[in-house]
């Protein structure tokens, strides 16, 4: 029994090292995503040699932030409650949770030098719900029926970087960014036809 506990017990600190870590990967990387990996092993509280043992190369360092930033989207996904309301109250809420984690989005997929794998593309949970709140919309009258779920996919990502390049560029609180993404992304999908 003493065994068992103490091997669940490595397996808890293992996870809360590679969390921190990842969660160091956040912050670091997100500011500036060619930063060296001791400044994500310093910002973790760990060794650098503790950093190559959960992730011996950058790139796998990169590939875990990517299905880091998955779970984060996925429970983003969750609390933006896609299903309730107007599919445009939806897509606000979504586009709200997704802006805040726009820092762990940028640290994962800011690296362009990391090839994606083809399964990579496959969609996930995140893009289902969005595709089916965009499709809602399409039967609610709030979307525009010419936008298709991809293209609401690809303008929602491409203004969620905007918003979030925003901050830094023009040195603005992130509401202030928020709104602007909230505006410009609700006013692009809505069905203002029907008006």
């Amino acid at each position: 029994m003493a065994n068992r506990t103490t091997a669940m017990d490595q397996t808890r600190t293992r996870a809360r090292t590679r969390r921190a870590i990842l969660e160091a990967a956040v912050e670091v990387l997100g500011d500036n995503s060619a930063a060296p990996l001791s400044e994500v092993a310093r910002t973790a509280g760990v060794a650098r040699s503790t950093l190559q043992r959960y992730f011996p190369e950058r790139s796998d360092l990169t590939r875990a932030l990517g299905e880091y930033v998955e779970e984060l989207v996925n429970e983003a996904t969750v609390r933006a409650r896609t299903t309730d309301g107007t599919a445009i109250e939806a897509f606000s809420r979504l586009v709200a949770e997704y802006f805040g984690a726009r820092k762990a989005i940028l640290a994962a997929f800011g690296d362009q030098d990391v090839p994606r794998e083809p399964a990579e593309c496959e969609s996930g949970p995140a893009d289902l719900a969005l595709y089916d709140l965009v499709e809602r919309g399409h039967e609610d009258g709030t979307i525009d029926p010419r936008i298709t779920p991809l293209w609401a996919q690809q303008l929602l990502w491409s203004g969620l970087y905007a918003g979030a390049v925003y901050v830094n560029v023009a040195r603005v609180p992130a509401f202030e960014a928020l709104n602007m993404c909230l505006l410009s992304l609700v006013k692009a999908v809505s069905d203002d036809r029907r008006a």
